[in-house]
């Protein structure tokens, strides 16, 4: 007996400094955002962020237009040819970003305006980067609509915000966006206590897509993107005398 109870004690002697040397698990924080109906002081932050943007904005000279395609989904797609299934042609999304920047008085530093069509949706955001992050890192507001309709016709008809972020320096970000009915059928949630939320967030989208001129540059570019040759100079033939 007394054999045995040496073994156990000389066993757990090496055990338990192997438990005690083995790394601890980092601990995992999760936060999740109640994106259909924000908090009240989430609210206030929403507002009072939507009041900062300048409605007559200064900017200075430099500015950026751009145009590119991406391909959607790629990563599906590589999952599904490891996996031995048929992948289809992967989509493919058009976009134009247009950036200025704010003279030093402003809050914050550059406004970029992005706009992105692809066989289903189109999709145009508006972020406002803050010149001198405390709290307050970034704005971003972002419409939506079916792809059914042309961008020229999108842009036109001032599509209504659906969706509101703030990125906060060292917080969790703050999200308003409209909600439809839930995934079990349930009815939709009531936001109208947001809508003045989404209408001052209308507004700046709306303002910011006439001061970029959004409604002429993004047609012209994503027909750029449609036919490259409309970038290429024609050749002129040498004509004799």
């Amino acid at each position: 007996m007394l054999r045995n109870i040496l073994y156990l004690a000389t066993a757990l002697a090496f055990i338990v400094p192997a438990f005690a040397q083995q790394p601890s698990q980092p601990q995992v924080k999760v936060n999740v955002l109640n994106v259909c109906s924000p908090s009240a002081d989430e609210q206030r932050e929403i507002s009072a962020a939507l009041a900062k943007i300048p409605r007559q904005p200064l900017f200075s000279p430099d500015f950026e237009v751009a145009r590119g395609r991406s391909s959607l989904d790629q990563d599906a797609a590589v999952m599904k040819a490891i996996k031995g299934a048929q992948v289809g042609e992967a989509g493919i999304a058009d976009w134009v970003r247009i950036r200025r920047e704010f003279s030093v008085q402003a809050t914050f530093s550059t406004v970029q305006y992005s706009f992105s069509t692809d066989p289903k949706n189109m999709v145009e955001t508006v972020v406002f980067r803050v010149r001198d992050p405390k709290d307050l890192m970034q704005l971003s507001i972002e419409d939506s609509a079916s792809a059914v309709t042309s961008p020229a016709t999108m842009l036109g008809a001032s599509t209504p915000a659906s969706r509101i972020k703030l990125e906060r320096f060292g917080k969790s970000s703050v999200v308003l966006a409209r909600c439809t009915a839930s995934e079990g059928g349930g009815p939709a949630p009531n936001q109208s206590a947001f809508e003045p939320l989404f209408r001052s967030a209308s507004e700046v989208i709306a303002n910011y897509r006439t001061l970029l001129g959004a409604r002429r540059t993004v047609p012209d570019e994503l027909a750029r993107l449609s036919n490259p040759r409309a970038d290429k100079p024609t050749a002129r033939k040498s004509v004799p005398k």
